[in-house]
């Protein structure tokens, strides 16, 4: 079979395993719809938390980055891996046990404020829209290539299916389904590396192989071969950075707080029965992520070292299937600037004739490598299971935080647990179309875009939360504060570096780069924000009244180990 028929049958097979578990595990009531019921168990907690995580940006662009950037992709490595152990050492058991749906629900109620709940529903609301344009773009660059369809056509069937397992099932139903997404994903992530890792250097293990010699008995290690083609096509050793030590600091704590900040995975941990579980889960999420995040820089350079081999000074006219059908997305794009019928890859703008976009590294990997079919097909499975897992999560955000936290708790107190819960199913609907049209209308790379999101989570939720949680003394004024101007200094910066709204649009923003503030990219920025935010915290909380007594007993009560086995009441 072809590989367009391998995608066929093994995407409809996952996508219809996934409607059978949306269905099977229909919510019937607001705390199924909300936290599954509370009853999940930490295995599968760990498993589902791990695919919520690892999102498209993980999957199919981290590695990609990695590929083009060397050894200042690391950032993404260690800012993501590193945000997972605080959020699952600072945070998870304590805001269990604080036993919230939302993490607007835990802000009003820590804060004793609806105005506090409202800024944390309207940076739930930017953050989760942010990232979640990163995810259907994802979907819609798998489709178009694999099934051969139209962005945006790809982008529609991958609202439908996140819309019905979504709307049906609530946190219930993605929780399973992103148990089963998980292990699809990492399936299809493993076995195109260790095939690959095989052929080049010998070695099964894709992590060992990265370090090993190449397979050619030639006796020169993977990286110093990787290093000798960068550098003959005009490129930085792959070992070697080029960012500046601020950015790289800057980028990678923007992306550890950001990911203890982010609020479709903090509401995982409310899921579980007890305190006890949700440090449990969080181990096991761990584990599962660092299967993952341990091969993506074997993945990177077994594609940078393929893909340079395969295109670099060969004719155009020879180039294999993969080649031109990539070329159909405009993804890859050939310029032949000296009309010689060659593909010149170089890193001097001027006469380099071929452009690679980062997200297609991990998807055309097994393409390039010349693996079978079956195995492509696999991937992009995988990439599907990825965008859709998150997408999902992030959605099930958007809707609690419109029907629970803005509904229920401030406009309408008194509906019904029925009226609630159509209210959270309508909430989501109109997400999903939301999310659609930024899915086809994307800002940017799908990790880019994540990349924001993480710095808008940094500068508006960490230190809400943090402080919530082991200060008794920051209070209603100071929170709400902090969140405002963290999130609006988080904001311009985007807009002006990222998008260059105030400088006359994107063609302007390569050359806004030697005016960053302190030499810090816009991924980055967040944890400039962050500071921000709780600077302007604490100066306000001190300047207006303590919280009352029975809020600083609650954070008193949330820290202490007695108790721990329980958590709080819904």
């Amino acid at each position: 079979m072809d590989v367009k028929m391998w995608t066929y049958l093994i995407v409809g097979i996952t996508f219809a395993l996934y409607i059978a578990i949306a269905i099977w595990s229909r919510a019937g009531s607001t705390k199924e719809f909300y936290v599954a019921g509370g009853g999940v168990s930490p295995l599968a907690n760990g498993m589902a938390t791990a695919a919520d995580w690892m999102s498209a940006a993980s999957f199919i662009s981290m590695a990609g980055i990695i590929s083009f950037a060397g050894y200042d992709g690391a950032v993404y490595l260690m800012g993501w891996t590193g945000g997972y152990v605080l959020l699952a050492l600072l945070l998870a058991p304590y805001l269990r046990k604080f036993g919230k749906f939302t993490v607007p629900d835990f802000i009003g109620d820590r804060y004793y404020s609806n105005t506090a709940r409202t800024v944390a529903v309207i940076c739930a609301l930017i953050v989760s829209f942010t990232y979640v344009a990163g995810q259907m773009r994802g979907v819609g660059l798998v489709f178009s290539r694999f099934l051969e369809i139209s962005i945006e056509w790809g982008v529609v069937v991958g609202m439908i299916i996140v819309f019905f397992y979504a709307v049906l099932g609530g946190m219930k139903g993605i929780t399973y389904t992103q148990v089963a997404q998980y292990c699809v994903l990492i399936f299809a992530y493993m076995v195109p590396a260790i095939f690959i890792s095989l052929a080049l250097t010998g070695n099964a293990i894709p992590q060992l192989g990265f370090g090993d010699t190449l397979n050619d008995g030639s006796g020169v290690y993977l990286l110093d071969k990787l290093d000798g083609l960068n550098q003959e096509l005009g490129f930085a050793a792959y070992t070697d950075g080029t960012k500046s030590m601020i950015d790289v600091f800057a980028i990678t704590f923007a992306l550890m707080v950001g990911t203890a900040g982010l609020p479709h995975v903090i509401v995982r941990f409310f899921t579980v029965p007890k305190v006890k579980d949700a440090r449990k889960s969080a181990g096991y999420a761990l584990l599962f992520i660092a299967i993952l995040y341990t091969t993506a820089p074997a993945v990177a350079a077994f594609a940078r070292t393929n893909m340079i081999n395969t295109v670099s000074n060969q004719e155009y006219a020879t180039m294999p299937e993969w080649f031109k059908k990539w070329e159909t997305t405009k993804l890859i794009k050939f310029d032949d600037k000296n009309g010689d019928g060659k593909i010149q890859y170089l890193s001097d703008k001027a006469t380099n004739e071929l452009t690679v976009d980062n997200d297609i590294m991990v998807l055309a990997n097994p393409e390039i490598a010349g693996l079978p079919n079956w195995v492509i097909a696999l991937v992009a499975a995988g990439g599907l299971a990825a965008a859709l897992s998150t997408a999902a999560g992030l959605l099930l955000v958007i809707s609690t935080s419109i029907s629970h936290d803005l509904i229920k708790k401030q406009l309408n107190p008194n509906i019904s647990e029925k009226n609630e819960l159509l209210w959270a199913r309508i909430a989501a609907a109109l997400a999903v179309v939301i999310a659609g049209y930024f899915g086809i209308n994307p800002p940017g790379f799908v990790a880019a875009v994540v990349a924001l999101a993480f710095g808008l989570a940094a500068a508006s939720f960490f230190p809400a939360i943090i402080l919530g949680i082991f200060s008794k003394r920051m209070n209603m004024q100071g929170a709400v504060a902090g969140m405002i101007v963290g999130i609006t200094l988080m904001i311009f910066y985007m807009l002006k570096f990222k998008f260059g709204i105030f400088d006359g649009g994107k063609d302007a923003v390569a050359g806004l780069t030697k005016s960053w503030w302190f030499g810090i990219s816009p991924e980055g920025f967040g944890t400039v924000a962050m500071m921000a935010n709780f600077a302007v915290a604490w100066a306000v909380s001190f300047m207006t009244p303590p919280p009352p007594a029975h809020v600083q007993q609650i954070v008193e009560d949330i820290r202490i180990p007695r108790g721990a086995g329980e958590a709080q009441v819904h």
